[in-house]
């Protein structure tokens, strides 16, 4: 069974996650630590539960999601799993922390390529990468059907979606994602998105005032 802690870092205020089961296997999604006292706040957290980080995962490669993404390789010896058509973004992220006056040192190790219908093991447990793009191009969620989760980035929010505006984004791209790879998920799948408080599929389907169905 696995246990989903959540930490909110850096100056967006982005969810990092960090999902592990009763036998230490442990992946972290999302690292947005920028500040120094964050680094170490994750990496005491791994400390007092006796984890070891064996994954790194990014639903997508905006600034605000990858902070820490480096950190993590270095500190664990991890390689960072993306969705192919997110790479542009990630190699970008390093001029949009200029841009947005958060200058940080950018992954550059080895990726690998996440796609739609692969599956991602943490353990015995499995998630499911669902491809979810128009926030950004190459956008994932990670979904646990057998505990009723999805880990959905910047796709879906409570009474909210992701912002299109920014380079490779679309809105009409994301409305489709969230109604084909989302709302068919069941009423009572828990999203925790990548700002924010959790939320369910059910909840939205009938609140959301961007999506009501």
């Amino acid at each position: 069974m696995l246990t989903i802690k959540s930490f909110t870092f850096n100056p967006v205020q982005e969810n990092t996650y960090v999902v592990y089961d009763n036998k230490d296997a442990c992946c972290v999604v999302d690292p947005g630590c920028y500040f120094g006292n964050e680094r170490r706040e994750l990496q005491e957290f791994f400390t007092e539960e006796k984890l070891q980080p064996g994954l790194l995962l990014n639903t997508h490669c905006h600034l605000d999601h990858v902070f820490g993404n480096k950190f993590i390789h270095d500190e664990y010896g991890l390689t960072l799993h993306i969705h192919e058509k997110e790479k542009p973004v990630l190699d970008r992220a390093a001029d949009a922390g200029l841009a947005w006056n958060m200058p940080f040192e950018n992954y550059r190790g080895e990726l690998i390529f996440l796609k739609e219908g692969d599956v991602v093991r943490i353990g015995d447990d499995e998630l499911n990468v669902l491809f979810t793009p128009g926030h950004s191009p190459g956008s994932i969620c990670f979904y646990c059907r057998k505990q009723h989760f999805v880990i959905g980035g910047d796709v879906l929010f409570r009474m909210s979606i992701g912002r299109t505006d920014l380079p490779g984004g679309d809105f009409d791209t994301l409305i489709n994602s969230i109604h084909t790879k989302l709302f068919t998920l069941p009423d009572n799948v828990v999203v925790y998105p990548g700002h924010g408080e959790p939320t369910t599929i059910g909840f939205e389907k009938k609140n959301n005032p961007f999506l009501k169905v």
